[in-house]
């Protein structure tokens, strides 16, 4: 929580930027590369935590472990990257922004963040392979009704990322990824920012 605060402060400080602003983030991998629009300004708390894991280095030499094409149709589904949770490479987990507060949505060619329970995303985030409307938060819902937090969006290399998806994986394993760890993950060379607008 200690940590958890000095982050929100930290971020309290940041330059105001519009609704609209974005930082583009190229992800070099070792299939092509994959650019995405990082939307501080509607979903400033994660997009900030992604930014810090870029230009922090941390992703660099981590992978793509992880496709999980939709039951009945491998044609869409999502790839899962980042630090795998390593404790050396992890900053701190960050405060959930559900899509209810942001706007943003889990369509065709969203990233957002892996997790657990809410507030524990740290540098682990998907890619999705067209839209996936029950990953949005649900309130009302009964469980976990908080959704997973959607950060940005593919402006450039979807093909990469339906190769990924296409890669053969592992049988066996349990829960959430049972069947779902690739076999050879594709590295992620190097993520770094390309631009802002």
């Amino acid at each position: 929580m200690y940590r958890l605060a000095i982050l929100l402060f930290a971020l309290s400080f940041t330059a105001p930027v519009s609704a609209g602003s974005k930082v583009k983030v190229a992800l070099k991998t070792s299939e092509g590369t994959i650019v995405v629009a990082v939307d501080i300004g509607r979903a400033p708390i994660t997009a900030n935590n992604f930014l810090a894991y870029v230009d922090q280095r941390k992703f660099d030499g981590t992978s793509f472990y992880r496709a999980a094409p939709a039951r009945g149709n491998r044609s869409i589904g999502l790839i899962q990257g980042g630090i795998r949770r390593a404790a050396y490479r992890s900053l701190l987990p960050i405060a959930h922004e559900p899509t209810s507060k942001t706007g943003l949505r889990h369509v065709d060619g969203a990233i957002s963040m892996a997790r657990r329970e809410p507030g524990s995303a740290m540098g682990d985030f998907f890619i999705l392979v067209g839209a996936s409307p029950a990953m949005d938060a649900r309130p009302g819902a009964s469980g976990d009704n908080a959704g997973y937090a959607v950060f940005g969006r593919v402006v450039s290399g979807m093909p990469v990322v339906k190769r990924i998806l296409a890669a053969r994986t592992w049988p066996g394993g349990a829960g959430a990824m049972k069947d779902q760890l690739i076999q050879k993950p594709v590295q992620i060379l190097e993520a770094k920012r390309v631009d802002r607008g």
